[in-house]
Formats: C-alpha cells, sequence, structure tokens
C-alpha cells in the first residue's frame, strides 16, 4: 500500500455544547486538515492519485460546508437560533459536538468516501489541527 498526504486550510467557527470552560463561548480556529489517502497500486503515471484531485475534491467539500461558516451540535439550540438569524450564514449541522476529533472522524468516514468514490483511493487518516499545538488524529 502506498500513500499520500494532502494539506487543507480553513477557517470556520464552533462551540463544544456543555463543554465546561472557555469552549462553551463561541469562537472560531484557523484549521488544517492532512488527509492521508493510499492505493494499493499506483496509476499508470505512478501515483497514488494526484494532488490535485485531493484538493479539488476534498478541499472543495470544505470550502463549501465549513470554510468560514459555523459547525454545531444538531442539538445546539441556542447556537443555532442566533446563526440563522444572520441572513445568509453559512452553518453545518452535526450529530455530535463539533470538536477537533468528532471533526476529523467526519472527515474520514463520511467525507473520504463519498468524495473519493470511485478514485480507488481511500483515506486511510485525517489529522485536524485546530491550533498550532492541538491536533486530533482518526485513523481508518
Amino acid at each position: 500500500m502506498m500513500t499520500v498526504s494532502r494539506r487543507i486550510v480553513f477557517c470556520a467557527g464552533h462551540r463544544i455544547w456543555g463543554h465546561e470552560g472557555r469552549c462553551a463561548h463561541l469562537h472560531g480556529h484557523n484549521y488544517t486538515a492532512i488527509f492521508h489517502a493510499a492505493a494499493e497500486e499506483l496509476d499508470p503515471l505512478g501515483r497514488v492519485i494526484d494532488f490535485s484531485i485531493l484538493k479539488d475534491r476534498l478541499g472543495g467539500w470544505i470550502d463549501k460546508h465549513w470554510d468560514h461558516g459555523f459547525i454545531c451540535h444538531r442539538g445546539d439550540e441556542q447556537t443555532i437560533a442566533v446563526l440563522r438569524s444572520i441572513p445568509g450564514q453559512k452553518m453545518f449541522l452535526l450529530d455530535d459536538n463539533p470538536t477537533a476529533e468528532n471533526l476529523a472522524q467526519y472527515l474520514l468516514r463520511v467525507v473520504g468516501p463519498e468524495q473519493l468514490a470511485g478514485t480507488g483511493v481511500r483515506l486511510v487518516k485525517v489529522e485536524l489541527w485546530e491550533t498550532e499545538n492541538c491536533r486530533a488524529e482518526v485513523t481508518a
């Protein structure tokens, strides 16, 4: 098995619904997602996948759904109500709290298979850096 990695940077807001500290407040991060994709064989040009495909498919999904938006727990009615009061505000609802761990898991288990379908490549790991000091990692 061969792997390649693609780094995607995006900005998004969130709050951790029910958090015991500062993260209970609305705030945002400059996230860095590192996608690790694998294939059993290289393509005829000697690649796992062209890096631009990872950028277009995975980065494109992030741009459309998360970048410069707000990621919310579906049960966080207060935050959802506030965001809906702002015309044009981008909001993405998750079944889980938008922790770095849950976001990385969502990217690996939902976004990766959906966006890489038909390429012969699968995500095997996602690293999500919430700050330069804090990251979550999930593997297949």
